[in-house]
């Protein structure tokens, strides 16, 4: 059954409608529309240059689309900037750069925060998202000395920290370690009981072993509000035929073909 359809139907955080985005006269995103429901895990796979970051970028109001909207919680975006966070798929650090965990964290609630001082709030909402990421232990150490993944949990806990009703992860996984991987997906879905995400990845088995629903993103956008996967949906992202192997087993969901991830 369809996520949309189990009792928050009527619950849309995202609207877009007629979206078309182009970049230096290349189109990049054509006619998108998509809805996203409240505390919808949504998986958006397709090909590299498909547009998935662009989507994101656009969403946060960061890349002005040529025709089309985006309602977050029914209003438009220079109203509701502030509902969404992001962490973003390249996140680097001078390694040297003197700035610690809980600086880092800190910083996601300068949006929140009045005056210049950090308040008290301010400092337990900030513990509480290193809390959620298993990261208050290392909230002293500078942010240079940690690990692809250690950091990644910490960019997210800088996220969550500005409390928002959407969280926006762009290949949240691309510098973490197949140990921590797991690890940061079971953070996701805990993190998916109180807020809705949006998780753009190439790594098909990965996103559907999590995810609640999966849509294909290249160019044009194939969601049907459900985790299901079918064939039309992968050769219309992928253009290229593709075999589904298995239902429901999270570990695979295609045979590896030209490049695409299974």
């Amino acid at each position: 059954m369809p996520y949309a359809c189990e009792n928050i139907i009527e619950n849309k955080v995202i609207e877009i409608n007629d979206l078309s985005v182009s970049i230096n006269g290349m189109s990049v995103l054509d006619n998108i529309n998509l809805t996203v429901f409240d505390r919808d895990f949504l998986g958006i796979i397709g090909p590299n240059g498909g547009g998935k970051t662009t989507l994101l970028r656009t969403m946060l109001g960061l890349i002005n689309p040529d025709h089309g909207t985006v309602l977050i919680m029914g209003k438009p975006l220079r109203q509701s900037r502030h509902l969404i966070s992001y962490v973003p798929q390249y996140a680097t650090f001078d390694r040297t750069f003197p700035i610690s965990v809980w600086e880092v964290v800190l910083m996601g609630r300068l949006g929140q925060k009045i005056g210049r001082s950090y308040s008290k709030e301010d400092h337990y909402i900030a513990l509480e998202a290193l809390e959620r990421v298993e990261m208050e232990k290392l909230k002293n150490r500078q942010i240079g000395q940690l690990s692809g993944g250690e950091r990644q949990r910490v960019l997210v806990a800088r996220a969550i920290a500005a409390k928002p009703k959407i969280l926006l992860l762009d290949e949240p996984t691309a510098s973490v370690d197949s140990r921590f991987e797991a690890g940061f997906y079971d953070i996701m879905q805990d993190l998916n009981k109180e807020i809705t995400i949006i998780l753009v990845s190439h790594d098909i088995s990965a996103v559907s072993a999590y995810v609640k629903t999966i849509a294909c993103l290249n160019q044009q956008l194939f969601y049907q509000h459900a985790k299901e996967l079918t064939e039309e949906m992968i050769e219309h992202a992928y253009h290229c035929p593709v075999h589904l192997i298995a239902h429901g087993i999270p570990h695979r969901v295609l045979a590896p073909h030209d490049g695409v991830v299974g």
